[in-house]
């Protein structure tokens, strides 16, 4: 190791999960491959529950299969759903999303109805990382005229020096 140790580099401000004057990363809001311009397009690929079929902690699990799994398939016929029995692991829910990233939540000791919403949850995802929005609007293509602001069609003399006030 040499020495001095070199410091991490910084984060370049302004680009997608830099970190901010917060200290937490954030982003302009985006759409997923434009997702809503043609038809939605659910990003949950494909959803794989792993399970004992023996462990204690897994009942809830076994539930879900016995119970949920067929109305959650019909709910969501967009996603393929993946049932695993793998005897001596913990139950897990795996969920991979189009543009690659796959979520792992743990469903140990969780009854079938928790199981129900967490699928839920993880099918109304969008596969990005949850992060703070900088603004709830964003375009690609800003206007070349600038923003309006209420002084935009005043006579130039007030941005220079103000409203006067008349005396009473």
């Amino acid at each position: 190791m040499s020495w001095p140790p070199r410091a991490a580099p910084l984060p370049v401000p302004g680009e997608s999960g830099a970190m901010t004057g917060r200290g937490t990363p954030s982003r302009f809001l985006t759409a997923v491959l434009h997702n809503g311009v043609g038809r939605y397009v659910r990003q949950l690929q494909r959803l794989q529950l792993l399970f004992s079929p023996t462990a204690a902690d897994a009942r809830g699990a076994r539930d879900f299969v016995e119970e949920a799994a067929l109305d959650f398939a019909r709910q969501h016929p967009d996603v393929v759903l993946y049932i695993s029995p793998r005897s001596g692991r913990a139950p897990l829910l795996l969920a991979e999303y189009l543009n690659g990233t796959v979520r792992e939540e743990l469903v140990a000791s969780k009854t079938c109805e928790e199981i129900v919403q967490l699928a839920t949850k993880l099918a109304g995802q969008s596969g990005l990382d949850i992060i703070r929005i900088r603004k709830p609007f964003h375009t690609d293509n800003p206007s070349i005229q600038g923003q309006w602001h209420p002084l935009t069609n005043k006579p130039s003399i007030l941005t220079v020096q103000g409203p006067r006030l008349q005396p009473q």
